[in-house]
């Protein structure tokens, strides 16, 4: 009796397919441009036929949507994994990572940022005052409000503030050497611990090594 080796599949799962045609626009959208690009190109450059792109999205603004909830998704996880490494107590430390690590992921993907929220902006302005970077935060304030770190009346109110005072600096042209973007780092998490009077000369910066 012969047998029959195990067979494969042919085609990769959905979601595989879908992460491939994002990578392609992605690439595509800032090298040339969202308008410039066709659906023909996104999907030659992800190696999959045409009509495979509508079985994930409707249209190119469909994917660039998909590309912003990837984008802050992604600084959301490095903003987590910041965090989780302070001590429980160590509130002044977890604020220092969270925006740091938040600065640093807007800085790390500076292009596709302005292409997906400064060149093509979103529908509303909504994820100025609501979105899950800013709730982490809330809810990081609310948190350390509990633990005697600091006063905070509102945690939301702050949050927002304090998102929006970091966003704007990050969307500000700057140096691109590596000493002008740790001077940077170091200015917004110097500022951010003060505004929830911190000095900051009596917190261990989340860059420091001693840390983690």
């Amino acid at each position: 009796m012969s047998g029959n080796p195990v067979s494969k599949p042919r085609t990769k799962p959905a979601e595989e397919r879908r992460d491939e045609l994002m990578v392609s626009a992605e690439r595509l959208f800032l090298e040339k441009g969202l308008e410039q690009t066709t659906v023909e190109e996104i999907t030659t450059g992800a190696g999959v036929a045409k009509g495979t792109f509508y079985l994930h999205f409707s249209s190119k603004a469909d994917v660039l949507q998909a590309l912003r909830v990837r984008f802050v998704q992604g600084v959301l996880d490095g903003i987590v994994a910041a965090v989780e490494r302070r001590r429980q107590e160590d509130w002044r430390g977890k604020l220092a990572a969270w925006s740091r690590a938040c600065a640093t992921g807007y800085l790390d993907a500076a292009g596709l940022h302005h292409l997906a929220f400064v060149a093509t902006p979103p529908a509303t302005r909504e994820g100025l005052s609501r979105n899950i970077l800013i709730d982490h935060l809330s809810e990081l304030l609310a948190a350390g409000a509990g633990g005697n770190a600091w006063s905070v009346d509102d945690p939301g109110f702050t949050a927002v503030f304090l998102f929006n005072a970091l966003h704007g600096v990050v969307n500000q042209p700057t140096g691109e050497t590596p000493a002008d973007r740790a001077e940077l780092l170091h200015k917004i998490e110097a500022h951010v611990l003060r505004l929830l009077g911190l000095p900051f000369s009596e917190a261990i910066s989340a860059y420091s090594p001693t840390s983690f």
